[in-house]
């Protein structure tokens, strides 16, 4: 299963690879919401599983990026799972990535173990 990690902190980046790799899943990064969406248009479709969105990044946040990656006229931009990684935990940024079009919220620092469980949900 290949992954979409949109992070554009080097240290989180290299700590999701890290957990990631290890459970299986080969890894293509972006260091923003800009770099995201254009690796998802450009990418034939189906070959994304998963989308691990940062929501605070320079030039384009999570948040857009993901209603930009939702817009794409591609079958699978309407059904890929995107799942928000921030450290706000509060309602309303749960609400938010709803409203974007993301499909459920982890918080950071990440958790492995809770990380693999929605991994799982998502791809089955």
């Amino acid at each position: 299963k290949q992954i979409l990690l949109a992070e554009d902190n080097e240290m989180n980046q290299m700590i999701a690879v890290a957990v990631l790799e290890n459970a299986g899943f080969t890894i293509d990064i972006a260091s923003n919401g800009a770099e995201a969406v254009e690796k998802m248009e450009q990418a034939p479709a189906g070959t994304y599983d998963v989308i691990l969105m940062d929501i605070q990044m320079p030039i384009m946040d999570g948040y857009q990026a993901t209603k930009y990656i939702r817009e794409l006229r591609r079958p699978d931009a309407g059904k890929i799972p995107i799942i928000a990684m921030t450290a706000d935990s509060f309602d309303d940024a749960m609400e938010n990535a709803r409203k974007s079009g993301m499909d459920a919220h982890l918080t950071k620092p990440m958790e492995p173990a809770k990380l693999k469980v929605v991994l799982q949900s998502y791809l089955e």
